[in-house]
């Protein structure tokens, strides 16, 4: 747990947990916290517990729970005006040719692979994809990109990022070229800072990465 008050818990999710309940029947992280809470407080009943963002299952990092229904109504309306900044960082193995820009491009989600795919020009049924990148570090294979999203649509970082020959490691749905062992993806949802909605002070969280060689070079 990264932060708790009455209104919000703060996780960093590791790879292969699901936020939400899936086809998988898997245990969600959701349900994990709603345990948690019941747990530590002693709550009889069951726990309201909102869903205020989703990340990928290989995915690590930030995930944010809302304990009450104004919370969660409040939090999602400051996604919605763009007012929570949240910045992730990737490992690629190829540098790309800029060492900081701006990918702006059009996303269609195909619903029978769960993948999306970039196009340069907006097409029928596609959406804006908007994100800024800049070079953090280079190590002797790799390099750390650290990303801040403009816009939040379905695999954007994977998606983009490989659309300009910069696959996160370990991601065979967006070219890769090998999984990692744990069949994760070196992509972590590493900073969030928002306003909070009901007690008007700056919240600013950072995630650790998970413990592996490349992770622990980068940090």
């Amino acid at each position: 747990m990264l932060f708790e008050d009455n209104h919000f818990i703060i996780v960093n999710k590791r790879s292969g947990d699901i936020v939400q309940g899936d086809k998988t029947g898997d245990e969600p992280l959701s349900d994990v916290v709603k345990s948690f809470i019941k747990e530590k407080y002693s709550k009889p009943g069951a726990v309201f517990l909102g869903t205020v963002h989703r990340l990928d299952r290989p995915t690590t990092g930030i995930v944010v729970f809302a304990k009450t229904s104004k919370a969660l109504e409040r939090f999602n309306k400051m996604l919605r005006d763009k007012k929570v900044n949240k910045t992730y960082w990737a490992v690629v193995k190829n540098k790309p040719e800029k060492e900081a820009d701006t990918i702006t491009s059009y996303l269609i989600k195909n619903q029978k692979n769960n993948k999306s795919t970039s196009y340069n020009t907006e097409i029928e049924g596609s959406k804006k994809a908007v994100l800024h990148y800049k070079l953090l570090k280079s190590l002797d294979n790799y390099h750390l990109l650290e990303v801040d999203l403009e816009t939040g649509r379905h695999h954007q970082i994977r998606c983009q990022l490989s659309a300009i020959g910069s696959p996160i490691k370990g991601d065979l749905k967006y070219g890769f070229d090998r999984s990692n062992k744990d069949a994760s993806i070196h992509l972590h949802a590493r900073k969030i800072e928002f306003v909070h909605p009901v007690s008007n002070e700056n919240i600013s969280i950072i995630a650790p990465t998970p413990k592996d060689p490349i992770w622990d070079a980068c940090s």
